[in-house]
Order: structure tokens, then C-alpha cells, then sequence
């Protein structure tokens, strides 16, 4: 079929779907069933595996993989932005890591105990797809829908990656409940396949509409690839003279570190600290609580958005990381389901409400540029490089002590450094913006 023009609804409409497409991964892979399953592989009173002759904890040795996952996406994002931007048929990239991530899903149907080391790359090439499909789905933007339509159709593959996560969630959680014991581990391994069917099935409307790429057609040379790098270092330096976006961008780096690693770890740290009658009640109650992380989200981002037209967005987020601090020192001392469930609504009050407000506070202090590409792949590679750093952090203190209980204490340590922090912007700011 002949390309669409720019703005045509089919277009903005085939580009938001991605997000019904991809968004499964990050709910039913990365926040709810695989943590459960993969908890549920280990012995209660024995949650320690050999790999490369030394004994890891299972929680720490997830978190070690998805530190380094995560690193690998923060190193190679600005290549890939390089490339994203100059080359022709950027649709095949996108389509090749979504392929990779969606493949990674299916084969997680392997992962056991006997075969932990092929299941672990499995698990670690499911997430350098997931996050490299989206450096190049996020490029289209601008190609595919003009200024004053962009921040709509943004909102649309949110919205519909949310029903859609949701949806195929629900079904899985329904597969697990009916299913006998000795059944729902195998229902949990089905899940992770129509996870990959899911994500390469819906992603093909995506593609039947999507142009091949920008239309400057140019090779992809060495300068092109490094491109990327290029734009961040300009953008670093471009930072030394603006200090209150650089204070805040300091704080962010600090705050997100500790959100994003909690959004990561929380189904682990339930499935092994909390006193659960039974493992099918874990089952349930950890996949409910993510259900009602994801609805109360909703909530708090709203409310969120209200207080801060009302007082300002950066007094809202010291109040917000204030909050995170005694959630996680709340969560230093939870047991039981029932606490469990009071903390997984409270985190999903803030949680939501963090993440919008941070990117939209990041936006009003940028400076007079056209140039808001670079910036915002500053500020993604800030919170990539933020992720590796919590993952490791939580993972060590996990492997050492052998709880994580101190590790969450250690992040509220975070949220209390992104306080400080936001509190040394320049007092005209904390009006204004």
C-alpha cells in the first residue's frame, strides 16, 4: 500500500497500538508472573543457586541480570538514536528487537532450575528487546504525527498499552487460578508464550502502516552511529551553565533510581517476605497487588497532575519523595498480606504520580532550544544508568545480608538524597515551575 501521509489517523492510530502490542512484557514479565514463578522454582528454605562456581541468592542474582540488561541498553541507546535518526528503514530495527524480545518470552518456557543459565538469557535478551524496540518506536513520533497532535496520540499508546497489559494479565491470572497445583507452574510458562505470540501478533498492524524510516535515506556510517554520544556530551555541556536544571536533573538521576528499582523488585521482595498462608495464596495475592498498583497508578497520576497546577510541580515532588521515604521504611517492617496490600495501594498512589510529574517538571526547565531530542535522550539514558545502579545495589545488599528488607531501607535512603536535592533548586523555581 502507498505510505500514509503525516497526521492520517490510520498512521497515529497504527503507531499507538505498538503500545497494546509491547506493553504485556513489562506487566506480566518484568512486575507479575515471571517474578512469581521464578520465586516459586526455589525451595523456601533454600533459595541460594551455583552458577560459575559461586552461590547467589535468587533475588539477587535476577536483580545482577537486570542491572545488566539495563546497562547494555543505557550504553547502546545513543547508537541506536544515532541510527534512528539518519537511516532510511529504521521499521526493520524496531522490528528486529521486537522479534528478539518477543522470542525471549517464549523461550522463557524453558526456564527451570536444570537449565537456569539459558533461562537467565532468555530473561536478559527479553528486556534489550522490550527497551530497544522503544528507542525506535519512540523516534517515529515526530515522523508519523505533527507537534500539536503528539502529545494525544502519546497519551492513546498509553492508554491502550494499559487495557492491553491489564487484559492478557487478567486472562493470565484466571489460567493460574483454575489450574491445579501441581498445574500452575506450567500455566505460568504458558503465559510467558502468549506474552511473545501477543507482542509479534498486534505488532503487525503496527508495521502494515508504518513507513520504513525518516526520509533522509543516508547510509549509516561510523559518524552517524556515534551521533548520539555526540548530542549527549553537548548536552552535558550545556548543563555546566544551567544550574537548575541540572540541580534537578541530579535529583531525578537519585529519586528514579530508587522508583524504578522498586517497581522492579517489589513482586520479589512480597513472594519472600511476606508470611503467605500458602504458595497459592501468594500466587493470587502477588498478582492482585500488582493489578491494584496498576489501577491506583491511574488515581494518583491524576490527583498528582491537580496538586501540582495548584502548588507547583517542584514542591509536589518533594512532598512525593518525603512520602517514598516512609513508605519504605513502612516496608522495612510489613509481614503480613493484609499490610502488603495497604503498601502495593499506597505505592500506587505516588508511583504513577512520580514518574508523570518528574518527565513533565524535566520539560519546563529545559532551555530555549529546538534541540529537545537530545535532552530527553540525556534524561533516559540518566534513568537507564540510575536502574543499573539500584539493581546492584539492591542485589548486593540482598546477597550479603540475605534479606531486602535492608536493601528497601537503603533506597528510602535515595528518596531522602532526591529530597535534599530538590530543596537546593533556586527558591524562584519552587514557585514557578
Amino acid at each position: 500500500m502507498s505510505a500514509l501521509p503525516k497526521g492520517h489517523p490510520k498512521l497515529l492510530n497504527a503507531w499507538a497500538f505498538y503500545d497494546w502490542a509491547n506493553s504485556v512484557y513489562s506487566l506480566v514479565i518484568a512486575s507479575a508472573v515471571f517474578p512469581i514463578f521464578y520465586n516459586a522454582l526455589f525451595e523456601e528454605d533454600n533459595p541460594y543457586v551455583n552458577l560459575f562456581g559461586y552461590s547467589f541468592k535468587n533475588s539477587a542474582l535476577i536483580s545482577f541480570v537486570t542491572a545488566g540488561a539495563f546497562l547494555c541498553v543505557a550504553i547502546f541507546s545513543p547508537l541506536l538514536s544515532g541510527i534512528a535518526d539518519y537511516t532510511g528503514n529504521k521499521k526493520i530495527f524496531m522490528r528486529i528487537f521486537n522479534y528478539i524480545g518477543a522470542l525471549s518470552c517464549i523461550g522463557l518456557y524453558f526456564f527451570d532450575l536444570e537449565n537456569i543459565l539459558l533461562g537467565l538469557v532468555f530473561y536478559f535478551f527479553g528486556l534489550i528487546g522490550f527497551w530497544g524496540s522503544l528507542v525506535f518506536y519512540n523516534s517515529y513520533l515526530p515522523d508519523i504525527a505533527f507537534e500539536e497532535q503528539q502529545d494525544k496520540i502519546s497519551a492513546r499508546g498509553y492508554s491502550m498499552g494499559y487495557l492491553g497489559s491489564v487484559l492478557l494479565l487478567i486472562i493470565n491470572l484466571a489460567m493460574i487460578m483454575s489450574a491445579d497445583k501441581a498445574d500452575k507452574i506450567d500455566m505460568m510458562k504458558y503465559s510467558f508464550v502468549m506474552v511473545g505470540i501477543w507482542w509479534i501478533a498486534f505488532s503487525q498492524y503496527t508495521y502494515y502502516y508504518l513507513p520504513k524510516g525518516n526520509a533522509n535515506q543516508q547510509k549509516v556510517t561510523r559518524s552517524v552511529i556515534f551521533n548520539g554520544f555526540k548530542e549527549l556530551r553537548k548536552v552535558w555541556n550545556k548543563l555546566q551553565t544551567e544550574v537548575p536544571l541540572k540541580r534537578y536533573l541530579l535529583s531525578f538521576f537519585v529519586f528514579s533510581m530508587a522508583v524504578q528499582t522498586v517497581m522492579l523488585v517489589a513482586t520479589y521482595f512480597g513472594a519472600q517476605e511476606i508470611e503467605w498462608a500458602n504458595d497459592e495464596e501468594s500466587q493470587t495475592g502477588l498478582i492482585t497487588c500488582i493489578l491494584l498498583i496498576q489501577l491506583i497508578a491511574v488515581l494518583g497520576a491524576f490527583l498528582t497532575s491537580r496538586a501540582s497546577g495548584k502548588f507547583g510541580n517542584i514542591k509536589v515532588l518533594i512532598v512525593l519523595n518525603a512520602f517514598w521515604v516512609l513508605l519504605c521504611g513502612f516496608a522495612y517492617f510489613i509481614t503480613s498480606p493484609m499490610e502488603f496490600y495497604i503498601m502495593a495501594s499506597l505505592v500506587g498512589l505516588v508511583m504513577g504520580g512520580i514518574q508523570s510529574l518528574a518527565r513533565s517538571t524535566y520539560s519546563k526547565f529545559l532551555p530555549e532550544t529546538e534541540d529537545t531530542t537530545s535532552f530527553f535522550s540525556f534524561y533516559d539514558v540518566s534513568e537507564k544508568v540510575g536502574i543499573v545502579i539500584g539493581m546492584l545495589v539492591y542485589g548486593l545488599i540482598d546477597q550479603i545480608t540475605g534479606s531486602p528488607r535492608f536493601a528497601i531501607v537503603f533506597l528510602g535512603l535515595f528518596f531522602l538524597c532526591g529530597l535534599l536535592l530538590l530543596l537546593r533548586i533556586p527558591k524562584k523555581h519552587l514557585s514557578s515551575i
